[in-house]
């Protein structure tokens, strides 16, 4: 608890300090939007993912509000310090992100495997047989010669 008082009175200390300091300058500062996405967001998730068990980290409905919450965070600075968003940043941020807590997450949430065999025979019986049917009716008519002119 006391970590969390001391992270979020030095991100209002440092929102405080950036309001004033970097209207003055032109432009992203894209030094100073790194340093400060790693200092507020960055430790913030970290904290919060320390809290939820790894085993849930690939779970979507478990990490939704934390991810949420860290992409509102990037958002919120990129205003602060007058950079567009999203950028090349906050890609390679959360490139890191999620090269750290979800590398062994599957794309679906669950890995692919091949249908049952109840279900994949039907798919592949019923197209041969009628290729073989319609092959046999084919060659059976053409056999047959009575009534063409």
């Amino acid at each position: 608890m006391a970590l969390r008082c001391v992270l979020i009175l030095r991100a209002a200390v440092l929102m405080l300090l950036t309001a004033h300091v970097v209207p003055l300058a032109s432009g992203c500062n894209v030094g100073s939007y790194e340093t400060l996405i790693r200092e507020f967001c960055l430790d913030e998730f970290h904290l919060n993912m320390r809290k939820l068990d790894p085993g849930l980290w690939c779970s979507w409905p478990d990490t939704m509000e934390i991810y949420k919450g860290l992409t509102k965070c990037t958002y919120q600075v990129a205003l602060k310090v007058d950079c567009f968003w999203p950028n090349e940043v906050v890609d390679s941020f959360f490139m890191k992100i999620h090269q750290r807590y979800f590398n062994h997450c599957a794309l679906t949430g669950r890995l692919l495997h091949d249908p049952p065999i109840s279900i994949l025979v039907p798919f592949i019986a019923i197209p041969v047989l009628v290729t073989l049917l319609m092959t046999a009716i084919v060659v059976w008519r053409s056999k047959r010669t009575e009534g063409v002119l």
